[in-house]
């Protein structure tokens, strides 16, 4: 990856390159950004410059052999951590790599569901295991094939368990010379404080509307209209862009799913309901998840219509019908006690509750509520 195949965030590029530069760069470096933003685009970009045989003043080469080498994920120095779920394959990122490299040679612009569904985790979570912790301490005790640095590159942290929390937290405390370590999260709320202490933070934007556009113009053909609406609706995050503009519009996304069932909720409708909770239960744990997630911002964006915000808001059209036409049966509470519940939800969700059970709950609870 390049830094110049990159849209914009020219400033964090600027910063990264003095760093390599001026020889001021940290061993371990954490780059936050929102989900759907360029941070792991960066590290991968940085990840290339560093071991880069001629480096340029503003990008590398990309010719030579360690660059051609990164750029297909193959590099002997270049090792990657990503959350993989528990399946007969293996429980570690080595059993995966094949997979994987293609994965990210299609954009580095991905979110945990579209890897997951990529390796057909089916109803499983994806994690960072124990024994990956193990394979990490392995890999990092030799010293570095062909470039100036390993670079351990960890995508999702704050998914590690404790167990591997606690063996990274080992190594950063004592890194091995030339090792660079590249934290690539989404929510940095999540790791060990004092993990978060012994990295350096790269704060990673969220794309423009204008960035967005561009790359959809530029890597898809897009035309410009198309290009700019994907954008307003995407709100920055590329990843979600680049999903509706692949989005199939005969299948039944999740605006479809969440309006049905608040609808069948208001109408009381007790035996759909229950139908509704056996078809949550057959979904994937990550949709399940994306599900809730939906559900929280749509709230949200009716808690803003509501308090008179709504230039705040990017909705498409259905979306937006739905929030004005239910706003207007809701109240504040209503809507706090319904978010809360949702946030409940998921919380007992990550942790292997019965989606059924969950999802029945909640419908009886809502049902009530909206009609109170």
């Amino acid at each position: 990856m390049l830094f110049n195949e990159i849209i914009g965030l020219d400033d964090t590029k600027q910063f990264l390159l003095r760093a390599v530069q001026t020889n001021h760069l940290a061993h371990a470096l954490l780059f936050d950004g929102p989900t759907g933003s360029a941070n792991l685009a960066l590290a991968l970009a940085l990840a290339q410059y560093v071991n880069c045989e001629d480096k340029q003043q503003d990008d590398a080469c990309g010719r030579c052999s360690s660059c051609v080498k990164v750029q297909k994920f193959v590099h002997p120095d270049l090792h990657m951590v990503f959350p993989v779920a528990n399946l007969a394959k293996g429980k570690t990122s080595e059993a995966y790599l094949t997979g994987w490299r293609k994965f990210l040679l299609e954009t580095p612009y991905r979110t945990l569901p579209d890897w997951l569904d990529t390796m057909g985790a089916d109803n499983k979570q994806g994690n960072i295991s124990a024994e990956e912790a193990r394979n990490i301490l392995q890999k990092l005790s030799l010293k570095a094939y062909e470039g100036a640095y390993k670079i351990m590159l960890i995508w999702l942290p704050e998914l590690m368990n404790v167990a591997s929390a606690n063996a990274l937290l080992k190594v950063l405390e004592e890194p091995p010379a030339q090792t660079l370590f590249l934290l690539v999260t989404n929510q940095p709320d999540k790791l060990l404080i004092t993990i978060l202490s012994r990295t350096q933070r790269v704060a990673i934007r969220a794309f423009t509307d204008e960035e967005v556009a561009t790359y959809l113009r530029q890597h898809l053909n897009l035309d410009e209209t198309v290009a700019r609406r994907l954008a307003y609706l995407a709100d920055g995050n590329l990843a979600e862009a680049l999903r509706l503009s692949q989005q199939d519009t005969n299948s039944t996304d999740q605006h479809i799913w969440f309006a049905d069932w608040m609808r069948t909720c208001y109408r009381q409708d007790l035996i759909t309901l229950v139908k509704q909770a056996d078809q949550f239960d057959g979904f994937s744990k990550e949709k399940q998840k994306g599900l809730l997630d939906y559900s929280i911002r749509l709230y949200r964006d009716l808690f803003l219509w509501q308090q008179g915000a709504a230039e705040l808001l990017r909705l498409p059209d259905d979306e937006m019908a739905f929030v004005k036409n239910f706003s207007k049966i809701l109240t504040i509470n209503h809507i706090e006690n319904i978010v809360h519940d949702l946030n409940q939800a998921t919380y007992h969700l990550e942790r292997n509750a019965r989606a059924k059970m969950i999802m029945l709950d909640m419908s009886l609870t809502f049902s009530r509520l909206i009609r109170t």
